[in-house]
């Protein structure tokens, strides 16, 4: 059976997650860790994501652990397969349909429905390491909980390009000096619920699928930081991406998409984050200098500095309509609040 997700969460909100949801249990009352996966359109490659996922729970049996996927509208076999699946776990397996476009959306989806203590992000097309869960359970066994970590992402086809990944092996914390941005990746995302608690619900204005095409992992990254959350990343606790990217036009596209999130994040935390702003202007010190002979963004793909500072503005400005359309549906409610405290 594929459950439905939720009513539609307000578009810009930070709300408090709630309970866990009421429904079928494993043995224990609440796994250790739930792992989350959205997908939209790619049954080819959404069974190797689950199967290792599974495969990694087997082999730390002693972590209570389940699968919650949530179909993003799909309009594939997905939701067919998903059923099937679920059918056959031998993990407790809960499919979601979420039919608001959008991988901010699902993520939200995946967020309600999931009733683990450690929640996981894991995007479709990775494949998680068998030792995943050994290594996430010492790294949370320290007893410190008020932290987002990541882990390693290595490609999982050489033939793919090297982008999308952090192969580092330095254990590291995020500060304002380095951009949020891939520090820690979406698609290998782990916290606490309480965590998840605090900072709310992904912003559905980010994310591929919605109108800043990306970033929404990023912008929950921000958001921690400014309540004084540390977000870390661990050279282990290994996925694998295999995101098929192999010629450059595809990367140059998922490269201006970032920077356009990027762009929306900076004007949305402008006032309580303007330190996103020096990598702005690194970025566009850095376009001049390229123009000069200087090197490019990313050497060993070639990428340039100049789409960056483009989709940046770009992102501003988006980001600011997006705001500005808004108010007119923000306004009444504002009357009926200012009336009803009068009334009182």
């Amino acid at each position: 059976m594929i459950v439905k997700a939720n009513q539609p969460l307000q578009r810009d909100r930070s709300t408090a997650l709630g309970p866990a949801p009421a429904g079928p249990r494993p043995e224990r009352s609440a796994p250790e860790v739930s792992f989350i996966i959205c997908t939209r359109n790619r049954v080819a490659v959404l069974d190797a994501c689950i199967k290792s996922v599974q495969a990694a729970c087997r082999a730390h049996a002693g972590f209570a652990a389940e699968l919650v996927v949530v179909d993003n509208g799909s309009s594939d076999r997905t939701a067919e397969r998903l059923a099937s699946i679920a059918a056959a776990s031998d993990i407790p397996f809960t499919p979601i349909c979420e039919p608001r476009p959008g991988l901010a959306a699902a993520r939200n989806a995946g967020l309600r429905r999931a009733r683990g203590h450690v929640l996981v992000f894991v995007d479709d097309d990775c494949a998680v390491h068998r030792d995943y869960l050994r290594d996430l359970e010492r790294h949370y066994a320290s007893g410190e909980q008020w932290l987002i970590r990541g882990g390693r992402v290595e490609l999982g086809d050489a033939r793919d390009l090297p982008f999308t990944i952090k192969r580092s092996w330095a254990r590291e914390r995020l500060t304002p000096d380095v951009h949020p941005g891939g520090f820690v990746l979406g698609c290998n995302m782990t916290m606490h619920r309480d965590v998840a608690a605090r900072i709310g619900y992904f912003d559905e204005r980010f994310g591929a699928g919605g109108p800043l095409r990306s970033a929404e992992d990023t912008d929950y990254l921000v958001r921690a930081m400014l309540l004084g959350i540390a977000v870390e990343y661990v050279p282990d606790m290994t996925i694998f991406h295999h995101h098929g990217r192999r010629d450059r036009k595809a990367i140059e596209k998922l490269h201006r998409d970032y920077s356009l999130g990027n762009g929306g994040l900076c004007l949305k935390h402008v006032r309580h984050a303007p330190w996103l702003l020096r990598h702005f202007y690194w970025a566009a010190r850095g376009a001049i200098r390229e123009l000069a002979g200087g090197p490019a963004f990313d050497r060993e793909l070639n990428l340039p500095h100049w789409p960056i500072v483009a989709m940046n503005l770009l992102g501003a400005a988006r980001f600011a309509v997006l705001l500005l359309a808004r108010r007119p549906r923000a306004e009444p409610a504002r009357q009926d609040q200012q009336a009803n405290a009068q009334a009182r």
